[in-house]
């Protein structure tokens, strides 16, 4: 039978109008996804030079951050806090000159260091209460930090190299917990498909070794067969790689840990950190700190054995121990 005229036109226009819908919803759809595409491309490293623009990079590292709930925490206060918020690795000891283990002579600050196998940088800064590793001026009864003798730990150090972020960890080997004490950012090896972690900068885990160097004035050495002022190349630290441990893409020789390089300034003849190079890919394979970030974590991790780990992506890592309770 067929349908009265206005009923058959009313129907069509119905028909129509939900397939004009369904076409601008598949319309939108895929030119969200389009989107979505050219705002990921837009957002990979420039693999021409192998920077990473920092307008472009911060935003990727904050996102993932969120998303993949990757820690970021700095506890490092609390292992020079001289009240009950101190880590539970290091004691408050006051000075006194007189010591059991020194018979012939009274004991100074490098004394103590040796004892408790703590740096003196590390003791310096506990007694100067403030970011001073250098000055021991010391009095009877003056009170520092120092790591506890009968703590058996080691330290962990975690580095991204997608994210240009490292993880410091410290490690109860006795109860087999770890603990988070801070989250740096880093500058890493230049983007290189010719290697197998894809950067100058390798992956695997890493002991780190005790041919350690601070800066001097007026130090000279050779980088790349030219002799050359070394706060120009390495900053104010250096800490070598010293063997591979496991899944290593490169010989330990050659890598480290450092400062940012300095130069001087045309304006005022000063040398000046270049704090650009933090959060690039720009070395040549070394992984490079702020001064104040290298110069803190050299104070802390030199007397005691400590790992690196490198890893293309966080969530890749082989943590030692369980996350303890102690972290916050």
């Amino acid at each position: 039978m067929a349908l009265p005229r206005n009923l058959l036109i009313s129907a069509l226009v119905i028909f129509g109008l939900i397939g004009g819908v369904a076409f601008i919803k598949k319309k939108t759809a895929a030119r969200a996804r389009a989107e979505e595409s050219i705002q990921t491309i837009a957002l990979e490293p420039n693999r021409s030079n192998g920077i990473v623009s920092s307008t472009l990079a911060e935003p990727v590292r904050n996102k993932l951050d969120v998303s993949d709930e990757i820690p970021n925490v700095d506890r490092i206060w609390q292992l020079f806090a001289l009240d009950s918020s101190k880590l539970p690795i290091v004691e408050t000891i006051s000075y006194t000159s007189r010591v059991p283990w020194l018979k012939d002579r009274p004991a100074w600050i490098s004394d103590y260091a040796t004892q408790y196998a703590t740096s003196r940088h590390f003791i310096a800064r506990s007694l100067n209460r403030k970011i001073d590793y250098f000055t021991q001026k010391v009095s009877p009864g003056d009170r520092f930090n120092v790591f506890k003798r009968d703590q058996n730990i080691q330290f962990h150090l975690l580095i991204d190299l997608s994210k240009c972020r490292m993880w410091f960890y410290y490690c109860d080997l006795d109860s087999n917990e770890r603990v988070l004490l801070k989250t740096y950012r880093v500058g890493l090896g230049r983007i290189d498909s010719k290697h197998a972690s894809g950067y100058l900068t390798p992956t695997g885990k890493f002991i780190l070794g005790n041919k350690i160097a601070i800066y001097k004035p007026g130090t000279m050495g050779f980088f790349h067969e030219r002799k050359a002022e070394m706060i120009h190349v390495f900053g104010t630290r250096w800490i070598p790689f010293d063997k591979e441990v496991e899944g290593c893409s490169e010989n330990a020789k050659g890598f480290g840990l450092h400062g940012a390089p300095w130069a001087v300034d045309s304006a005022t003849g000063q040398l000046v950190e270049d704090r650009s190079k933090i959060g690039q890919y720009d070395s040549d394979g070394c992984i490079r700190l702020f001064s104040e970030d290298i110069e803190e974590l050299f104070a802390i991790i030199v007397s005691k054995p400590t790992q690196i780990e490198l890893v293309k992506d966080f969530h890749d890592a082989k943590l030692p121990g369980i996350e303890s309770g102690c972290n916050p």
